[in-house]
């Protein structure tokens, strides 16, 4: 009997590779397809729809992203194209041949105004372009294909790729003191906690007759400033580089960012079950798996 199929996009991005490193541990359920730009380039939406059809999967799982905030700024078409156009182009596909639809957003589409967590249902209202871009691809994604399933995550880090906890470590080795702002609070994400809960959503919903669609957010738990993450880096990584913290308005970005984007992630956990960690011990399990296998 054939296996359903997840195809995953994105493959070379921090999350992808995340799914990748576990997918062994969902072989006997289902097959995998991980496929990067240069198998389908989320920049040409008009060839989406022929890729899916072709391999006909039962879910889709989007982990491709435009994410580079501040270039976003002078690359808005190139953003909306990817980051929205795209995905809606999936969605429909995916109605089409009634294949599941997983996309991954972020804490980039709320304000930042409010200083309570974030729930899934609060209005979005972003203040750069990537965030306009994601909130755009999650209202058309929703329009066209209400089963879809919507999570929006926040701070994400890996050892692999290219993120804040490699940067502050680079920093550190070259540098005796960094600054790093203390006035944006929010929750980092261990992109392998990450992958790891999407795949066992995938599993519920392929082993039940329930329908989950919804916007849900998920992060590890723990509600901390940039500097306050990159203390326990210090911490743990023993390098003797002081960070010092300092306010947004001293560091300025082409991209404007919000001081608060703290997400409400208990829908997920009662919808799905999955386990949320703290960001503590996460941050020690990915610095352990970084000395382990530096990339």
């Amino acid at each position: 009997m054939l296996k359903p199929l997840i195809l995953v996009t994105g493959k070379d991005g921090q999350l992808g590779f995340e799914l990748q490193q576990i997918q062994k541990n969902y072989s006997s359920q289902f097959d995998f397809l991980f496929v990067g730009r240069k198998e389908l380039d989320l920049s040409v939406p008009e060839t989406i729809a022929s890729f899916i059809e072709k391999h006909q999967p039962k879910y889709l799982i989007n982990a491709a992203a435009y994410t580079a905030v501040d270039k976003a700024e002078t690359e808005a078409e190139l953003a909306f194209t990817i980051n929205a156009s795209s995905p809606s182009e999936m969605a429909k596909v995916c109605k089409e041949i009634n294949c599941h639809f997983i996309h991954i957003s972020t804490d980039y589409v709320f304000d930042g105004k409010k200083k309570s967590p974030y729930m899934p249902s609060d209005q979005t209202n972003p203040i750069n372009i990537y965030g306009a871009s994601k909130a755009k691809g999650e209202e058309l994604i929703l329009e066209h294909n209400p089963q879809s399933i919507v999570i929006r995550t926040s701070w994400v880090y890996s050892s692999h790729g290219k993120n804040f906890v490699k940067t502050m470590m680079s920093l550190m080795s070259e540098r005796d003191e960094i600054n790093v702002v203390n006035d944006q609070i929010g929750n980092p994400t261990y992109a392998a906690d990450l992958a790891e809960a999407i795949l066992q959503i995938v599993s519920k919903l392929n082993n039940s007759n329930l329908i989950h669609s919804s916007i849900y957010h998920y992060s590890n738990t723990g509600n901390i400033s940039w500097f306050q993450f990159a203390e326990e880096i210090q911490k743990l990584s023993s390098h003797k580089c002081r960070v010092n913290p300092i306010a947004s308005v001293s560091f300025p970005t082409p991209a404007k960012r919000s001081s608060y984007s703290v997400l409400d992630c208990s829908a997920i956990q009662k919808d799905f079950g999955v386990e949320i960690k703290n960001w503590k011990s996460s941050l020690a399990t990915m610095l352990n798996n970084l000395e382990s296998n530096p990339k």
